[in-house]
C-alpha cells in the first residue's frame, strides 16, 4: 500500500497536482472499492489493484487541468472514471456521473457514500435522455464512444460557453473528421501519464458559436 500511495503522490505531481493527504486517502479508498466491486460487477478489465494507480486513478488525473467551470458531467462514467478522481481533486466543483448501466450506478451511489463526497451526483439514464436542470461547462468522456456519436448523444448537456474534453488513446484522425458542423475541435493535446506507456491525447471541442 505505501508503495502504491508513493506512485500516486509522484504521478500527481509530474501530472502537476500537489495532492494534500485527505485527497490521496479518498483516491486510495476509491480504488479499493473499485477492486472489490469489480469482482461481481465487472466494472474495469483492470484486476490487479496496484495496475489501478496509473491505468485509472492517474490516468483520470491527467485531464484534471483541463476541467472547464463548476458543473461537470462525466458522460458513460462505468465505474466513475474519470469523474470521481476529478470529484476528489476539485472538490469545489460539482460533478453529475451519468451512465446507463443499472449495476455500475449502484456501485457509484455506493461509492459515493462511502467516500462521503457531497460534490458529486449519480444518475441512471442514458445520455440523449438526461436534461439537467442547468447545462454543463465541462462534459467529459473516456472510451465513452467515437467523438461524432459523442456529440450526437450529449451534445445537448453543454452549456454555450463550455467544453467537450474527450480522453482518447491514439490521434483520431478519422473521428475529427466527422465532427458535426454545430461543433469546433479547439485543439488535440498529447497527454503523459506516469507510468503508463502508449498514446493519450485529450481532444478539447465547443459548440460552433464559440470559433472566432
Amino acid at each position: 500500500m505505501s508503495d502504491d500511495r508513493t506512485r500516486l503522490v509522484a504521478g500527481a505531481l509530474a501530472l502537476g497536482l500537489e495532492l494534500d493527504a485527505a485527497a490521496v486517502e479518498r483516491l486510495l479508498a476509491y480504488r479499493d472499492l473499485l477492486a472489490k466491486w469489480n469482482r461481481a460487477y465487472n466494472l474495469t478489465a483492470v484486476r490487479d489493484p496496484a495496475e489501478m494507480i496509473e491505468k485509472h486513478l492517474l490516468d483520470s488525473l491527467s485531464v484534471a487541468a483541463y476541467v472547464h467551470g463548476d458543473r461537470i458531467c462525466d458522460v458513460g462514467t462505468g465505474g466513475g472514471l474519470p469523474g470521481i478522481p476529478l470529484a476528489i481533486v476539485h472538490p469545489g466543483r460539482r460533478f453529475t456521473l451519468l451512465d446507463s448501466n443499472g449495476k455500475k450506478t449502484r456501485f457509484l451511489v455506493q461509492a459515493v457514500a462511502e467516500l462521503q463526497l457531497q460534490n458529486v451526483t449519480v444518475v441512471h439514464a442514458r445520455a440523449e435522455q438526461h436534461r439537467p436542470a442547468v447545462p454543463c461547462t465541462t462534459v467529459v468522456t473516456r472510451a465513452f464512444a467515437t467523438l461524432a456519436d459523442m456529440l450526437a448523444a450529449s451534445g445537448h448537456l453543454l452549456a454555450p460557453d463550455g467544453v467537450f474534453l474527450a480522453m482518447k488513446g491514439v490521434y483520431p484522425q478519422e473521428e475529427l473528421a466527422a465532427v458535426p458542423p454545430t461543433f469546433h475541435v479547439q485543439d488535440v493535446l498529447e497527454l503523459h501519464v506516469p507510468g503508463l506507456e502508449g498514446t493519450r491525447h485529450l481532444v478539447r471541442i465547443a459548440p460552433a458559436g464559440q470559433e472566432g
